[in-house]
């Protein structure tokens, strides 16, 4: 059965039914020039996108926004905003920690060529002072025997006691799951991304923010001195057995259910989009 949102819209992917619909989804990273494509009389323009506004500045370029009657992105405040985790993290979260084996203290996942952030320059230079397995293709100093995909990610994140989540641009609400793998995986995670990340954290004291220390250097002598307190590094994990998450968290849980689409279909409803007897969403992720 379709969901209650979406059971009177059809979904399309043809675009010679252009002409058809009522919405249209743009996927902003790989979007044409708008100035080529037409908008039909009462149609609703939507600018969709996961990525962050510094890797693609048109998402902060209000011109260009203007040409859209509701956002579909990461920000908080748009229209319908999205997270990069879905309703199966809540429980997950609760699991208890793996067992600390990794003899470095610190794991490192990165292969994204982006980086608008530094953090290439930065954990070069924290591996000066901090022993740090690198497995993704940036900086890479170690292999994975057997890589079949994210599950293998967790469990190796979950060997060390610092996981390195460096985002790969600095903005406001670009969280995404470089934060929550290391919280799944029973790891605490050093970040280095959004600035308002408290806002995201599902527990007190559960990761280490990498903007309140002087540099690489400070950060690393203070991963040295956890590493070398168990009991001090413990207080990091000890929201897992908290009876509750943070209400910012589920608050941003509740973003999750009904998922995205379904949530623009209730929007467009009650923008008035559609006509009685037979409504259509066109949706075109653009190549």
């Amino acid at each position: 059965m379709p969901a209650e949102g979406t059971a009177d819209y059809e979904i399309l992917e043809d675009p010679s039914r252009l002409r058809e619909a009522h919405a249209v989804i743009f996927h902003i990273p790989t979007a044409p020039d708008l100035r080529r494509v037409r908008k039909y009389p009462g149609q609703k323009w939507v600018a969709w996108s996961f990525e962050s506004d510094i890797n693609y500045p048109m998402l902060r370029f209000a011109p260009y926004m203007a040409q859209f009657d509701l956002t579909m992105t990461y920000r908080l405040d748009s229209d319908v905003p999205l997270v990069h985790f879905g309703p199966e993290t809540r429980d997950s979260l609760r699991d208890p920690p793996r067992e600390k084996t990794a003899e470095a203290p610190a794991v490192y996942f990165a292969s994204n060529a982006y980086d608008r952030s530094g953090r290439l320059q930065y954990v070069e230079e924290l591996m000066r002072f901090l022993p740090i397995d690198s497995f993704g293709k940036s900086l890479k100093n170690r292999e994975l025997p057997d890589d079949p995909g994210r599950e293998t990610k967790l469990a190796t994140i979950g060997r060390y006691r610092f996981n390195i989540a460096f985002e790969n641009s600095l903005t406001q609400d670009y969280v995404t799951e470089k934060f929550f793998d290391p919280l799944l995986a029973g790891c605490v995670p050093v970040y280095r991304g959004a600035p308002n990340i408290a806002e995201f954290a599902p527990g007190e004291n559960c990761f280490i923010d990498a903007a309140a220390f002087d540099g690489p250097r400070e950060l690393a002598e203070y991963l040295h001195w956890l590493t070398g307190n168990p009991a001090e590094y413990a207080k990091y994990l000890e929201w897992k057995r908290q009876p509750s998450l943070q209400p910012g968290f589920l608050e941003k849980l509740a973003l999750t259910s009904p998922d995205c689409l379904e949530r623009l279909c209730i929007k467009l409803r009650a923008m008035g989009c559609g006509r009685p007897g037979g409504r259509s969403l066109w949706r075109r992720w653009f190549p």
